[in-house]
């Protein structure tokens, strides 16, 4: 007895096509920022996270370990799906950066580890942080 079974794999585009020739691994990215800011760029990863209100934003996992790079639209312009976690997403975009100051950069460590249940000491932190995200014009997830 022979079985075949063809299984074609969901693609979900949203915006425009994304341009894999400009392909970086997010690790590159995230080691120079500033040489990839406001600047055209394609990155992939397995999502990790997607907001759960809106569809706003998702979260890529990195190339190297511990890293990720999140995307994010004004709500509304594309929703991504919450159950395409751990499904794969090519996106295009630019990088851009959003400077905290000390105040705002202490409330998002403390955020995060609340999220983590993890202990945080708002004094531990003297300098302000600035975060990364890939403001995308097309997204194209593989399910």
């Amino acid at each position: 007895m022979f079985f075949s079974l063809n299984i074609q794999a969901k693609e979900y585009q949203f915006g425009d096509e994304v341009n894999e020739a400009q392909l970086v691994p997010i690790s590159k990215i995230l080691a120079q920022p500033e040489a990839f800011l406001e600047q055209p760029v394609t990155i992939s990863g397995t999502i990790i996270s997607v907001c759960e209100k809106r569809g706003c934003w998702m979260e890529l996992a990195s190339d190297a370990r511990y890293e990720k790079l999140r995307i994010k639209v004004r709500d509304g312009d594309m929703v991504f799906p919450i159950s395409s976690k751990g499904s794969k997403a090519i996106a295009t975009g630019l990088l851009s950066a959003i400077n905290l100051d000390l105040e705002q950069s202490k409330r998002y460590l403390a955020m995060l580890a609340k999220r983590k249940q993890q202990e945080f000491d708002p004094a531990s932190i003297t300098e302000a942080l600035t975060l990364y995200q890939l403001v995308p014009t097309g997204v194209k997830i593989l399910d």
